[in-house]
């Protein structure tokens, strides 16, 4: 199952996953992520790893851009969409394992995904696994929104408050997984639907 089934048709009404709004978030993840030439990215939950191509070709050919999701079918989308790249590294993940390598990554990203996670705890740990110290854990996502309710996923935790996730649930979990915070921007976006979408930055000590 991937991280993103049930809103798929939302989620490209919410963030338009062509390639010219790929690279327009690639441009704002670029400061984010402190992203550089030669830098090892990650992308959780990757979709059609539009993204991910976008981070691939500003790291160059000397980085490195691991591109997970869970679905085969979504695996298959994003292998095609990098097809060309030498520098990306398609990862099969699971509900409780990100599948990365131990210290594999200067940073790490997702986009509406973290509201997703059924084992949070899990992918939190193994997120804080695979960074190296100080790298960079970016995420970008939205609180519950009463408009948005009825597409609550239903094997998420119980204390999220409808579809989305609470910028002070994500600082707990990603504390107790040993993350420092680093910048919360509550004005990263807007969605289709008007919720404001928010880019929360944590580091590796």
């Amino acid at each position: 199952m991937s991280f993103r089934p049930l809103l798929m048709p939302l989620a490209l009404l919410l963030f338009g996953v062509g390639a010219a709004s790929a690279d327009r978030h690639a441009d704002r993840l670029a400061g984010l992520l402190e992203l550089r030439p030669g830098m090892v990215v990650a992308e959780i939950g990757a979709g059609a790893g539009k993204t991910t191509r976008a981070v691939a070709e500003r790291v160059g050919p000397s980085g490195h851009v691991y591109s997970t999701e869970i679905d085969p079918e979504a695996l298959a989308k994003i292998r095609e969409t990098v097809a060309d790249l030498s520098n990306v590294t398609v990862v099969q993940a699971g509900v409780a394992e990100t599948g990365l390598p131990d210290a594999c990554c200067d940073a790490i990203f997702m986009e509406a995904v973290y509201h997703h996670l059924a084992k949070p705890a899990e992918i939190d740990a193994g997120l804080f696994r695979a960074l190296r110290p100080g790298g960079r854990l970016v995420v970008i996502d939205f609180p519950p929104a009463l408009l948005l309710r009825p597409w609550t996923p239903t094997d998420v935790p119980p204390n999220r408050g409808g579809h989305g996730i609470p910028t002070k649930v994500l600082r707990r979990e990603l504390a107790a997984a040993g993350f420092e915070k680093v910048s919360l921007d509550r004005s990263w976006d807007w969605g289709w639907m008007g919720q404001r979408f928010y880019a929360a930055v944590f580091r590796r000590p």
